[in-house]
């Protein structure tokens, strides 16, 4: 990512991380919409499982200057999503359930300037993840 997509990514979640739970919310509610299989997936607390969901994409986005500094845990999850039975397929659904939550919270803000920012820095995340878990 490019220093103006970092910020772009950097600003726009900096008005999603202000209200957690809702995004944390949107994203599943869209995501299981999106592939109502990947509800079994998710055994635990919903509300547990957006913190952690909320906090990963806070640490990623807030290093994305730096990002040697979470490689080591974009891989560990990674691997954790391939034992849960998450499939290259799947990395598609994800996307559109993200894309859609940033719109919902973002609004107007939502430029397609913002949209490709967001889409690349997932696109890189994606690949990273992908390689990882060997998918």
């Amino acid at each position: 990512m490019n220093p103006i997509e970092q910020q772009l990514v950097g600003a726009s979640f900096a008005r999603v991380a202000i209200m957690p739970e809702v995004a944390a919310a949107l994203f599943y509610e869209r995501l299981f919409s999106i592939n109502p299989g990947f509800r079994q997936l998710f055994a635990h607390d919903m509300r547990t499982q957006g913190v952690k969901f909320m906090a990963m994409l806070a640490i990623i986005v807030y290093n994305l200057h730096q990002p040697g500094e979470t490689l080591s845990a974009i891989q560990d999850l990674a691997k954790r999503h391939v034992e849960y039975g998450v499939t290259l397929a799947d990395y598609d659904a994800l996307k559109d359930a993200l894309m859609w939550t940033l719109e919902q919270a973002l609004g107007e803000d939502f430029t397609p300037e913002v949209r490709g920012a967001w889409v690349v820095c997932y696109q890189e995340l994606a690949a990273e993840m992908k390689s990882a878990a060997g998918v």
